[in-house]
């Protein structure tokens, strides 16, 4: 058993928590297996292999989005090679500039309290699925107040979380003990490897540096939009504005997936 918010109690470990989540709430064999949700993160990563362990079946989907870094998406490529881990790539159905550019409504770039990116390339699961999700405690405020079994309001069915309550520590010690494969840019230093130039990143002059071409297509985005709406003096001042996360700066650093859309 667990009490939530502390560590195991009953001398269970970490992982033994997480495989017993898994097993105690896996969908009825006629709903189909669970959909785990894959990112490409250290957290997904020890999801996999949780969900592995647990010999429950589960199909991984990795929602593709252009604006990952490539070393993440190398990295995923490298893992939909092992045919244990069920690892499918899904294509959006619609381009970012598409979701930006292509609507009736005014166009803007995505900001924290409009996540077109999130919406458009990440958030497309299956309806009324059982879905296995790597959000942790840990992460943000707004995080912290998650429960390990949720509902979703929008699309339908059941979040489960099992790894909620694992400490940064914890995901690197269980990976080095199973001798898990990872993402390099960690080795490199970087702490979040999600879309480049997120919202949600102060981490800007870096990725910039890092990944040019990628940012390159955010300034094209952000020039269109300006030629558009002209709320500018200059594109150079949109640009400015856009890249200037303390205008519009909110303390929870994490990435919106999942968040905001559970009872």
């Amino acid at each position: 058993m667990s009490d939530q918010r502390g560590r195991m109690m009953d001398g269970d470990t970490l992982a033994e928590w997480s495989i017993g989540i898994i097993r105690q709430h896996a969908p009825h064999p006629s709903d189909g297996p669970y959909w785990l949700a894959y990112s490409g993160g250290k957290d997904s990563d020890v999801l996999l292999d949780l969900a592995k362990r647990s010999g429950v079946p589960f199909q991984a989907h990795y929602n593709f989005v252009p604006i990952d870094p490539p070393e993440l998406r190398q990295h995923i490529r490298e893992m939909m090679k092992d045919p244990a881990n069920w690892l499918s790539m899904n294509m959006p159905v619609k381009s970012l500039r598409r979701a930006i550019i292509g609507t009736k409504a005014k166009p803007v770039m995505p900001l924290r309290n409009r996540r077109l990116c999130c919406e458009v390339l990440k958030e497309r699961n299956a309806p009324n699925a059982t879905m296995l999700v790597g959000v942790r405690w840990e992460e943000s405020q707004r995080r912290s107040k998650r429960h390990t079994i949720e509902t979703c309001r929008r699309a339908g069915g059941v979040f489960v979380h099992p790894i909620i309550n694992w400490k940064t520590a914890d995901i690197w010690r269980y990976i080095r003990e199973r001798n898990l494969p990872y993402c390099r840019l960690y080795d490199e230093g970087w702490k979040r490897i999600g879309c480049v130039l997120c919202p949600m990143t102060r981490d800007i002059e870096r990725q910039i540096a890092r990944w040019p071409g990628i940012a390159r297509v955010w300034r094209k985005l952000s020039d269109e939009v300006h030629k558009i709406c002209g709320d500018f003096p200059s594109a150079d001042a949109a640009w400015a504005w856009w890249l200037d996360r303390d205008a519009k700066w909110n303390p929870d650093e994490s990435c919106p997936l999942f968040d905001g859309v559970l009872e």
